[in-house]
């Protein structure tokens, strides 16, 4: 039964653990993009600082991308995710155990704590390569936007979940440093859990056909589409999660409850349009779809930072969730129909590991620019930013799709 909900007919069913951990993953990401800021805020840290260790941990996961991209393919990508498990349960147990600046910089580094309303992480390209092997055709693009809706939802629940420190503060008295290190501890806990998932992964068909391969008919293809994908996601930077979650409490002095609640209607609205993505590609295309959707949203982000008052501001946030990640599946799809079966691995790594790049240095941007106050810049750059890379991805690529 649980099979049926969570995949297409057509879909080979060992995926099933992909799935389920991608879920896992998601709200694991959903709590600790909500909680990250007011945790570092509440061990003293400046916004600043708090930007500094967004940016670490984008770069991280940049280079542990990268390093998946140049040779993951001389290992299975079984023993990789298992890997990328390890490190997730050693990340949540290092971040609940530090208090100090350096450290904690390092930590985010080298661990796979996720700032972003994305997934941006080691185990995404690997993920890709599974779920991109498990359908063909248009079952591909359905499958895709089954993996974004499950995460998009489980990411939803989990910022809901970030009001549990005030409630353990309040029930039984901990004080609220003790609240956030549960959490972490959680976040930990989960990790061991995914590995267990991904102990019952079979070996990849792509590896028992062909071994996968890196970049080599498509490169230039690939390269066209991580440089746009760069400037994306440099926008996007600007107001990850947990820089929007500090956004709200500077600006509008929300609580950490009213935060999580926010999120989890975005978070909600986000798993919605994923049900349209499929059939809306299927009608006007991958590229449209991408460039189509996010256009409107920027504009509700332009909005959001010069609204008069909460509710409008939140509600312009809202419509963007509604539309901001509804190219996600589109644009997963499209990079695995641009390449080869053998290339897909490498591919979804090198779109992902300019992207993280990108990503990682603006949050630090970001919180210098709230630290002077000017609290419109970052979603007013954000906005115009992906509007510009919108419009570039459409002319490059409109005819692309066409062809193929």
């Amino acid at each position: 039964m649980l099979k049926h909900l969570l995949l297409p007919a057509s879909v080979d069913k060992t995926i099933l653990p992909i799935i389920v951990g991608r879920a896992l993953r998601a709200f694991s990401d959903g709590f600790v993009a909500v909680l990250l800021p007011a945790y570092l805020l509440a061990l003293g840290f400046d916004t600043w600082q708090v930007g500094a260790i967004a940016t670490s941990t984008l770069l991280g996961s940049a280079m542990a991308t990268l390093a998946v991209g140049t040779w993951g393919h001389k290992v299975h990508d079984r023993e990789l995710l298992l890997v990328a498990a390890l490190l997730m349960i050693s990340t949540g147990f290092a971040f609940a155990s530090q208090t100090s600046f350096w450290p904690l910089l390092m930590i985010a580094f080298i661990g796979t704590l996720n700032p972003s309303s994305g997934d941006v992480s080691l185990f995404l390209p690997l993920e890709h390569a599974r779920v991109a092997e498990a359908a063909h055709d248009q079952a591909r693009t359905a499958l895709f936007a089954r993996y974004s809706l499950i995460g998009a939802l489980f990411a939803a629940l989990g910022a809901l979940s970030a009001g549990l420190p005030d409630y353990l503060v309040q029930t039984i008295g901990i004080n609220r440093l003790d609240g956030f290190r549960f959490m972490f501890v959680l976040y930990s806990l989960i990790g061991f859990t995914i590995w267990l998932l991904y102990r019952r992964l079979p070996q990849s068909h792509t590896e028992q056909r062909k071994p996968a391969q890196p970049l080599g008919p498509s490169k230039s293809v690939v390269i066209k589409l991580a440089t746009l994908f760069s400037l994306d996601s440099f926008a996007g930077g600007l107001v990850v999660n947990s820089l929007l979650a500090l956004w709200l409490f500077k600006r509008f002095d929300l609580s950490l409850a009213a935060a999580g609640s926010f999120f989890f209607w975005a978070g909600l609205l986000t798993s919605l349009s994923q049900l349209v993505a499929p059939h809306l590609a299927k009608r006007i295309g991958l590229i449209n779809t991408m460039v189509f959707t996010h256009i409107p949203a920027n504009l509700s982000l332009i909005g959001a930072a010069f609204a008069p008052d909460i509710e409008t501001a939140l509600g312009l946030l809202l419509l963007r969730s509604l539309l901001s990640q509804m190219d996600v599946p589109a644009r997963s799809a499209f990079v695995m129909l641009a390449v080869t079966p053998e290339e897909r691995a490498a591919a979804a790594s090198f779109t992902l590991v300019p992207r993280s790049l990108a990503s990682s240095l603006s949050p630090t941007l970001g919180g210098a620019l709230f630290t002077t106050g000017f609290f419109a810049l970052p979603l007013v750059g954000c906005g115009v930013l992906k509007i510009a890379y919108d419009l570039m991805l459409w002319r490059a690529f409109r005819k692309f799709e066409a062809k193929n």
